[in-house]
């Protein structure tokens, strides 16, 4: 599989709720820069290794959101850079408020694995 097929699979099993294969994809060191605007986040919002990223960011979407997904629009592809464009869909618990959030994910491959994560999204449409 090229570097795309990996990351539309990946993206597959995260919906089907398959950490453990999402997570199979990533270099053991990925460094994720998780949006500073989501209230789960402290700090500077960069997680660095698969346990780091399951306990700070995936293990938290169940206790704020209810049917949580990423709608993806487009893929743009650049070999070992690889952009995700979409929306966040669901609804965030603490409003009972459902959202469509603008979400891009850019993605850094080495050796065939996931190796650098940056997510820019629309926070603010989702906590309003």
């Amino acid at each position: 599989m090229n570097n795309l097929e990996t990351l539309k699979q990946g993206y597959a099993n995260f919906a089907a709720g398959n950490i453990e294969a999402v997570v199979a994809i990533w270099q053991p060191d990925i460094i994720w820069a998780e949006c500073t605007g989501f209230p789960f986040v402290t700090g500077d919002g960069i997680f660095v290794g698969a346990q780091a990223i399951v306990d700070g960011v995936f293990a938290h979407i169940p206790e704020y959101y209810d049917e949580f997904n990423i709608e993806i629009t487009d893929f743009i592809d650049g070999g070992d850079k690889i952009v995700m464009v979409g929306y966040y869909k669901g609804t965030y618990k603490p409003t009972g408020r459902k959202f469509k959030a603008n979400a891009m994910h850019a993605w850094t491959f080495k050796n065939g694995k996931a190796s650098r994560f940056f997510q820019a999204a629309d926070s603010a449409e989702i906590l309003k």
